[in-house]
C-alpha cells in the first residue's frame, strides 16, 4: 500500500446520543466525518446537542445529512418539510423559489450544528429511474442546471457548500443502486450532451461531487465511484473540478461489485475519492477502518472546505429572509 494515499471515512452512529462504541470509532484519526439519519433525530434541540457532543470529541469532523427535500429529508420533526425539487420546476417563479429553498434548507441544517447537506441532486429526470424521479429538478439539462444553480446560490448565501450528485448522472439507469448494480449503456458522447451538462456547467460552483454507483460500460467497467477514468480523467481533467469527491454509501448494493468493505474503501480512495461513506453497517465500517489504517491514508486537505460557514443561530426564524423564503414557498403551495 502507498503511504501517500489520501482519504478518510464518513460513518454513522447508532441513535440520538453517542454510545461508548460510537465514541471509540469517532476517535480514530482515519474517521473524518459523521452522517446522521432519521434515527438520530428527535428534535432540533436534540440534534444540536448531539452535534455539540461530537464536536467536543472531535472538533475537526465534518457533520453531514441528506436534506434534499421531498422524500429524502432526514430532519423532519421541528423542521420545514421541503418540497421535492421536481415540484419547483412547475412553478411560475421557479428559479427564485429554488434559491429560497436552498437558503432555507441550509439555514436550518447549519442552525443545529451540521456542516452540510448532500445536495443538490443534479441527475436528470428521464422518467426512467424511480430512485431519482422527483428528486431531480428537471429532465432538460439546461433547465436543471439553471434551477440547481439557483439552489446552490441559496445554500452559499446561508453559508453552506454544495455537493452535486450523482456524477455523471443516475437518471437513466432504472435499477436502484441501494439494492442492485445499475448500468447505463449510453456512450460518453450521449452523456456529455445530457447528464454531464449540469456537472460541467456548475463545476465552478460545486465544492463537492458525489459519484453514482452506476456502471457505464461504454466508458469503464467499474461503477463511477471506483473509476479513475470517471473521477480523474473526466471529472478532474475534462471538467476541471478541484473540489471534494465523496463516495456514495459504500454499503449500498451498487458498491458490492468490487468486493467487501475493505476492498470498496481501497477502490474508492485509489480512484480518487477524498472521503468514503460507510453507513448503516457498523461491521462494514470497522472493516473499512482497518483497511484505511493498513493503507496509512492521510486526510485530504480539500475536506476542510466543507465546513459550514454560517452561524449556528437558533433564532433564525426571526430573520427577514426566513420569513420571505417561507412566504414565497407557501404562496407557491410548495409547503403547508
Amino acid at each position: 500500500m502507498t503511504a501517500s494515499l489520501q482519504g478518510s471515512l464518513m460513518v454513522d452512529i447508532a441513535g440520538t446520543w453517542l454510545t461508548a462504541e460510537d465514541r471509540q470509532l469517532l476517535r480514530q484519526p482515519e474517521v473524518g466525518g459523521v452522517i446522521i439519519f432519521a434515527r438520530n433525530v428527535d428534535s432540533p434541540r436534540q440534534v444540536r446537542a448531539l452535534c455539540a457532543s461530537i464536536r467536543a470529541l472531535r472538533p475537526d469532523l465534518i457533520l453531514a445529512v441528506d436534506q434534499e427535500g421531498g422524500r429524502v429529508q432526514r430532519l423532519r420533526q421541528g423542521f420545514v418539510r421541503l418540497p421535492a425539487m421536481r415540484a419547483l420546476a412547475d412553478t411560475a417563479n421557479a428559479e427564485y423559489l429554488a434559491e429560497q429553498c436552498g437558503w432555507l434548507m441550509a439555514t436550518e441544517v447549519l442552525a443545529v450544528g451540521l456542516d452540510l447537506s448532500f445536495a443538490p441532486v443534479l441527475d436528470l429526470d428521464h422518467q426512467r429511474s424511480a430512485v431519482v424521479g422527483s428528486r431531480a429538478f428537471e429532465g432538460d439539462p439546461l433547465r436543471a442546471t439553471q434551477l440547481a444553480g439557483a439552489f446552490i446560490r441559496g445554500m452559499n448565501a446561508a453559508g453552506m457548500a454544495a455537493c452535486g450528485k450523482h456524477f455523471p448522472g443516475h437518471g437513466w439507469a432504472e435499477a436502484d443502486s441501494h439494492v442492485a448494480i445499475p448500468t447505463d449503456e449510453r456512450s460518453l458522447e450521449q452523456l456529455r450532451g445530457a447528464d454531464l451538462v449540469p456537472f460541467s456547467r456548475l463545476s465552478g460552483q460545486l465544492a463537492a461531487v458525489m459519484p453514482a454507483h452506476v456502471i457505464y460500460p461504454q466508458v469503464d467497467n467499474r461503477p463511477a465511484g471506483f473509476s479513475r477514468r470517471w473521477l480523474q480523467d473526466i471529472l478532474r481533467g475534462e471538467l476541471g473540478f478541484d473540489g471534494v469527491i465523496f463516495s456514495d454509501d459504500l454499503s449500498m448494493a451498487g458498491a458490492h461489485v468490487v468486493g467487501d468493505a475493505a476492498s470498496r474503501i481501497e477502490a474508492a480512495f485509489s480512484a480518487g475519492c477524498d472521503m468514503g461513506l460507510v453507513c448503516n453497517d457498523r461491521a462494514a465500517a470497522e472493516l473499512a477502518l482497518g483497511a484505511a489504517q493498513r493503507m496509512r491514508v492521510t486526510p485530504s486537505p480539500r475536506i476542510a472546505s466543507m465546513r459550514g460557514q454560517g452561524t449556528a443561530c437558533t433564532d433564525y426564524r426571526q430573520h427577514p429572509r426566513w420569513l420571505q423564503a417561507l412566504c414565497a414557498l407557501k404562496d407557491a403551495q410548495l409547503i403547508d
